[in-house]
């Protein structure tokens, strides 16, 4: 049987549901999203924290500021036991909540995406972006070659590392906690 793979996205659908703000320093200051979206471990200093900017349900899986997922300490657990080669949980305060958090890092980056079957644009000289000319701008109707994914459970495509794919166990795993938040799309 093939394996499935499938993009994990913050439910934005969900009902009287919180969104997050971008993750904090102690002094305050926003940290750099980028790093979470990589596809490798990320080295901190200081535990964050992370505002809420709508009050509302708490979520098992959600997208902070700029797609940072945060994920409930159970769910958290799950992805330490299926995929641990896979993942970096960072614990997070999340202002006014109790219960444990953490940012799921994806430690992965594989170059997988099939050009063929996806719909995919590359940056020209014409678009004025010199260092980016060659590179993916825009990926739409992804789909992977699942060949080349080798035994990750987790992990970011290289050269568009803003999805985060999961595999159809981890996806699995999810439906069967009831975890809340989440939407998946097949790649």
């Amino acid at each position: 049987m093939t394996k499935r793979f499938f993009e994990l996205a913050d439910d934005v659908n969900v009902p009287h549901r919180w969104h997050l703000a971008m993750p904090r320093d102690r002094q305050g200051l926003k940290v750099d999203d980028g790093q979470f979206r990589l596809g490798f471990p990320v080295l901190l200093k200081e535990r964050l924290r992370i505002p809420i900017e709508i009050a509302g349900t708490p979520l098992d899986y959600t997208e902070a500021g700029i797609m940072i997922p945060v994920v409930h300490v159970r769910v958290a657990s799950m992805f330490a036991e299926l995929a641990p080669d896979d993942v970096q949980l960072i614990p997070v305060d999340v202002e006014g909540h109790a219960d444990q958090y953490l940012i799921l890092v994806a430690t992965r980056r594989i170059r997988c995406i099939d050009e063929q079957a996806s719909r995919i644009e590359l940056w020209t000289h014409e678009d004025g972006v010199p260092h980016k000319v060659g590179q993916y701008s825009s990926v739409r109707d992804m789909r992977i070659d699942k060949a080349k994914v080798g035994s990750a459970q987790v992990f970011r495509c290289e050269g568009w590392t803003g999805s985060l794919i999961v595999s159809g166990e981890i996806k699995g795993a999810l439906a069967a906690m009831g975890a809340t938040g989440t939407r998946f799309e097949e790649v």
